[in-house]
C-alpha cells in the first residue's frame, strides 16, 4: 500500500496540523469556504465528532461541508435528499465537499410499457 501524501505532507503531518496550515495545501475554492467559517450546521457536526469520538455513526444535512483532518475516521450519513448515505472518510478525501459522496440521483431503469400505454408502445418484439 502506497503512503497518502498531499501537497507534499504526509498523512501524519496533516493530522497533527492547525486549521490554519491546513488552508495552505487545499484548492482555493474550499480554503475561501473555511475561511469564512462553519455554518451552523457544520458546527453542529463537529461538537457531536467532539463530544462522541468513538460513536460509530454522525449524521449530517451540512453537504457543503469541507473534509479537514478531525473528521478522518469517523463514518458520516450524508443526507441525499431521501436518505442518509453512509461515508467512511479517507485521507484521499481530505479538501473536498462531504456531498460529493452522497449521490443525489440515481440511475433510472425503464420497465415495460404499463397499463394505459397506447397500443403501438405496447408492442415489444420477441427479438
Amino acid at each position: 500500500m502506497v503512503d497518502f501524501k498531499l501537497k507534499g505532507k504526509e498523512l501524519g503531518e496533516i493530522e497533527k496540523m492547525s486549521l490554519e496550515d491546513f488552508l495552505k495545501i487545499i484548492p482555493s475554492r474550499e480554503r475561501r469556504a473555511l475561511k469564512r467559517g462553519f455554518t451552523e450546521d457544520e458546527k453542529k457536526l463537529l461538537i457531536k465528532i467532539r463530544k462522541r469520538p468513538n460513536a460509530a455513526f454522525y449524521k449530517t444535512h451540512s453537504r457543503e461541508m469541507v473534509i479537514i483532518p478531525e473528521l478522518l475516521g469517523k463514518k458520516i450519513g450524508i443526507h441525499n435528499g431521501k436518505e442518509f448515505v453512509s461515508v467512511d472518510i479517507k485521507p484521499e478525501m481530505l479538501g473536498h465537499r462531504l456531498g460529493e459522496f452522497a449521490l443525489t440521483r440515481k440511475k433510472v431503469e425503464h420497465s415495460s410499457p404499463g397499463f394505459g400505454a397506447t397500443k403501438s408502445s405496447k408492442f415489444i418484439p420477441l427479438k
